[in-house]
């Protein structure tokens, strides 16, 4: 629902535009077989659009795209009107709304309690199959519902449909075509060393090969079907949508087999996370599961509203790409300066969770979008914690839209801002703004650097504004009077925070290098750097070209630790804290051969009895080194539940995916 209050002059302008976008976008993908905008980005359109016609029913018009299926046939092939009409599904996105559907089936149903039958929602092109007295006489695409086109002669082509049933029955059916994701990939290598242009996505290229002319080119692609629905049939249609789909794999279709019966919602919302952390090792593509109400009679008493089933529902997967609406854009500075603007949106679900930021990265950033504050966007996660923001819906920029420029002062600096020579980035003119120096504490105290228990931002905080924090070395120096000064921190918490500061004084050359919040340093880096220097004082000493050579040590990262350990004041920092704490190096040897040396890993999802950091300390322990991101140098992803987009990249740029079971056979 449309956050906050809105008019209805102000909705109608909304509306107008949004079903223009819509309709462009549903034009693009269903008649002219383009690629447009992705679909988790659209569907979040249409249910703004929802959204707005549900509080201004009125503005509800014939013509919406909540009225109708839309798309329109082309006039390449023989236009054919279909005996039975096709309808699409409403769609829900969180175990919420799927529990508003049951309550809303039972009301209907006078408080009669329905079973469900739960389909994986199989992304793909929906083709409708006529069969007379068994035999294929017909395929046709959905069009506009009413109206579609003959595609039978293609569709004869894929091994998966059957030319003759298993028994001679009169019967309509409903199914997808879609192209498997090894199949895809291997399509576009083809394409790619040709010098072509790659297809977008396997539902898009396999939309495209059913409405091509020539059938030996659907010959030559290894489309795949699966049949989910009886339309109509010459006999007495099954008492159950279990009982349909077993009727389907019984007259010889391809049905998939991952269907179940569910006796309740619960069960439904079980089946969902099930298959929401499974789809994506599938081999073909899945974006949600499809509910029906099991009883036949129920379904008839239920019926039907202008555009879809009452009862059934498409329950999507959380989507990795939504649309909102940009509403302000700040700054933020971080430990070493650098200043990154920040979108603050319209919360909006996105992936499981509602999202109010996304990073605009830097200055170049936005004006390669040429996004302003008003924008409707969409926006994207990859498996960080704040989104990014992808690209501007032009066709809704609201005439009062504002550009945003960086000012030449900023408070949290303490005064002006500065480009940093060379690069996209800003900074603070002054290092040392209290802002700055709080979150290099923050940072300090984290777990990939001492890692200290119960000293958090909030104790961080209290402790510099009381002056009880100059550096980093006066963390060691706490007394428990000093603590004791602190509002709400009671003598208990006091013993254990000292407890836990003194553990701390124990650290690793890596672990030390992530915390003096080095430029460019991240904690791969600090680790790479300490496997090879094995000693501070080697690394102090070393020079930029013996840095600039060390694999994953480029000239930026390099330039950055030789200027750092040139500084001053830095020297001083590093000296004091040496007083304080005792750096040691790891005492496992480090792989020199094996499957795993030299290898660059990257882990996603949740892993079934390893937590990331054990399998993060496994792999470098056998010289394998630890990437966030996928990318062409990228040698295995370890694939656990939930693994998002990392999991579509890999398969992309044909990375090795492996599992923990692999994973631990590669470690011994």
């Amino acid at each position: 629902m449309p956050s906050g209050k809105i008019s209805k002059s102000e909705a109608k302008k909304r509306i107008g535009k949004l079903r223009a976008v819509i309709d462009r976008e549903r034009y693009l993908y269903h008649v002219l077989d383009e690629v447009g905008m992705p679909e988790a980005a659209l569907d979040s359109l249409k249910k703004e659009l929802a959204d707005l016609e549900a509080i201004f029913p009125d503005l509800i018009t014939p013509d919406s795209p909540t009225q109708r299926v839309a798309g329109r046939p082309l006039a390449k092939f023989k236009k054919v009107r279909h005996w039975v009409s096709q309808w699409s599904f409403n769609d829900v996105f969180s175990p919420a709304e799927m529990r508003e559907f049951d309550a809303r089936i039972r009301r209907l149903l006078s408080d009669t309690n329905p079973t469900y039958t739960c389909e994986l929602k199989i992304d793909g092109f929906k083709i409708v199959l006529t069969y007379e007295q068994g035999l294929l006489t017909q395929a046709a695409t959905r069009g506009d519902g009413t109206t579609g086109e003959d595609v039978t002669v293609n569709i004869r082509t894929i091994p998966s449909i059957p030319l003759k049933l298993k028994r001679p029955i009169s019967v309509v059916a409903e199914g997808e075509i879609w192209l498997s994701k090894k199949d895809f990939a291997e399509l576009n290598k083809k394409r790619e060393r040709a010098g072509e242009a790659l297809y977008a996505n396997p539902r898009n290229l396999a939309a495209g090969t059913v409405r091509q002319l020539d059938p030996k080119l659907v010959a030559e692609r290894p489309l795949d079907s699966f049949i989910y629905d009886l339309a109509w049939s010459a006999e007495d249609l099954p008492a159950t949508q279990y009982d349909e789909l077993k009727k389907l794999s019984a007259l010889g279709f391809k049905v998939n087999q991952e269907f179940i019966l569910c006796r309740n919602i619960d069960e439904v919302i079980a089946y969902w996370q099930k298959w929401q952390t499974k789809a994506p090792q599938l081999p073909f593509g899945v974006d949600g599961v499809v509910i029906k109400v099991n009883e036949r009679a129920f379904q008839e008493r239920l019926g039907y509203t202008g555009k879809a089933p009452r009862f059934a529902i498409a329950f999507k997967f959380p989507a990795e790409q939504a649309t909102t609406v940009v509403e302000d854009i700040s700054l933020q500075v971080g430990r070493t300066g650098v200043i990154t603007p920040v979108a603050k949106l319209r919360p909006v679900l996105l992936a499981g969770s509602t999202v109010s930021r996304a990073t605009l990265h830097n200055e170049d950033e936005i004006k390669r979008l040429d996004v302003r504050i008003g924008d409707t966007v969409i926006i994207q996660k990859a498996g960080d914690i704040i989104p990014d923001i992808i690209s501007v819906i032009k066709d809704l920029r609201p005439a009062k839209s504002r550009s945003f420029t960086f000012p030449a002062q900023l408070e949290a600096c303490g005064g002006p801002i500065e480009r940093i020579p060379g690069q996209a980035a800003y900074r603070c003119v002054n290092r040392r703004s209290f802002v700055q120096l709080k979150r290099r504490f923050h940072h300090f105290v984290s777990k990939g650097a001492f890692d200290i228990p119960g000293l958090g931002p909030k104790i961080i905080d209290l402790l510099l504004e009381h002056h009880l924090l100059a550096d980093f070395a006066d963390i060691f120096t706490l007394e428990k009077g000093d603590l004791l000064k602190l509002p709400r921190l009671a003598e208990k918490s006091a013993d254990n925070l000292l407890a836990a500061i003194t553990k701390a004084r124990k650290v690793s050359l890596g672990r030390f290098l992530v915390s003096l919040s080095i430029p460019n340093v991240g904690e791969e880096t600090a680790r790479d750097l300490a496997r090879h220097f094995r000693t501070l004082d080697r690394l102090r000493q070393a020079s930029k070209e013996e840095l600039n050579d060390l694999s994953g040590v480029g000239p930026i990262v390099a330039a950055s630790v030789f200027d750092f350990f040139r500084e001053k004041d830095n020297l001083k920092l590093v000296d004091k804290l040496v007083g304080e704490v005792k750096i040691t190096v790891g005492k496992r040897p480090i792989h020199t051969t094996g499957p795993l040396t030299g290898r660059t890993l990257v882990f996603t999802g949740t892993l079934p009895s390893l937590t990331r950091p054990e399998a993060k300390k496994l792999a470098r322990e056998r010289g394998a080194r630890i990437a966030s991101a996928v990318s062409a140098t990228t040698d295995y992803l370890i694939v656990g539940e939930s693994p998002g987009r990392k999991y579509n990249q890999a398969e992309e740029l044909g990375v090795k995916i492996i599992n923990e079971k692999d994973f631990r056979r590669l470690v011994g």
